[in-house]
């Protein structure tokens, strides 16, 4: 809401925040009551709809944010590597564009994999051992044979995780090689601190979710599945604000100034 009501802040970094805003309140609308439910209650009951549907929405969400944080990485590569292009080129049609593909190739793959669960029978005592309704704990409980499934998760890892990751990378080396050549430690201190919280950001996100699907389960226990789990799902969403808003120092001012608006409007009234 503060992008939206501030024209300062009406730059294409600043949209993409706004949709990872949104994309991190839909993720812990999505898991934290649920979570909360059981963690209170222990044993807690979900229908079967509701549970696709909540695994549907958190591979949507984990999916975007896979591609926005690429479109991101992309942003920042323009904004350093090619600063005097930069205006002419991410303009406000193509970043809606960029915003607008992500969601809608996420909510396609996420149906690949969606589909391929609800194909599955499920015959047994149906206990998903796990604080939500994930992949592997849904596959674990099937009865039939699940190597197809389990073959198109792992194809649709190379255009959700693979190839973002690899992108970010090749943006972010040619990032560093362009900040090296900068004189000035000054310029260069300036030019680093205008990607390091989406650095930060793409390290939490990566990490927890390499550590989460990448090591074979025979390695970890339940209990470090489940907190790998509450990392990405939860905490990320937690620290995303104070990594990208509470630091910003131009979104304070702006914070500020609306704040300042409201109270002179509120004086006026009276």
């Amino acid at each position: 809401m503060l992008v939206y009501y501030s024209k300062s802040l009406h730059s294409p970094m600043y949209f993409f925040l706004s949709q990872l805003s949104i994309s991190d309140i839909m993720l812990t609308t999505d898991i934290s009551p649920s979570m909360l439910n059981i963690v209170l209650h222990e044993r807690t009951f979900i229908s079967f709809s509701g549970c696709i549907t909540q695994y549907y929405v958190f591979s949507l969400i984990e999916g975007f944010e896979c591609f926005l944080l690429t479109v991101m990485s992309y942003d920042r590569y323009l904004a350093i590597c090619s600063p005097l292009h930069y205006t002419s080129i991410m303009k406000q049609t193509l970043y809606i564009k960029l915003v607008i593909a992500s969601w809608i190739f996420s909510c396609s793959m996420t149906s690949i994999s969606t589909l391929g669960l609800c194909q599955l029978e499920f015959c047994g005592p149906n206990v998903i051992d796990h604080l939500f309704c994930d992949f592997n704990a849904l596959v674990e409980l099937s009865c039939s044979d699940t190597s197809i499934v389990q073959i198109e998760a792992t194809l649709l890892c190379v255009p959700v995780l693979i190839l973002p990751f690899l992108v970010i990378v090749i943006s972010y080396t040619y990032i560093v090689l362009t900040i090296l050549k900068i004189s000035s430690f000054s310029g260069r201190l300036k030019s680093f601190s205008t990607c390091s919280s989406h650095l930060t950001v793409v390290f939490i996100f990566y990490g927890t979710l390499a550590s989460a699907y990448m090591i074979p389960k025979k390695r970890q226990s339940q209990m470090i599945n489940k907190i790998m789990s509450l990392l990405y799902t939860v905490f990320t969403p937690f620290v995303n604000p104070f990594i990208y808003s509470l630091r910003n120092k131009e979104i304070k001012d702006s914070l500020k100034m609306l704040l300042i608006n409201k109270r002179i409007f509120i004086q006026n009234l009276w």
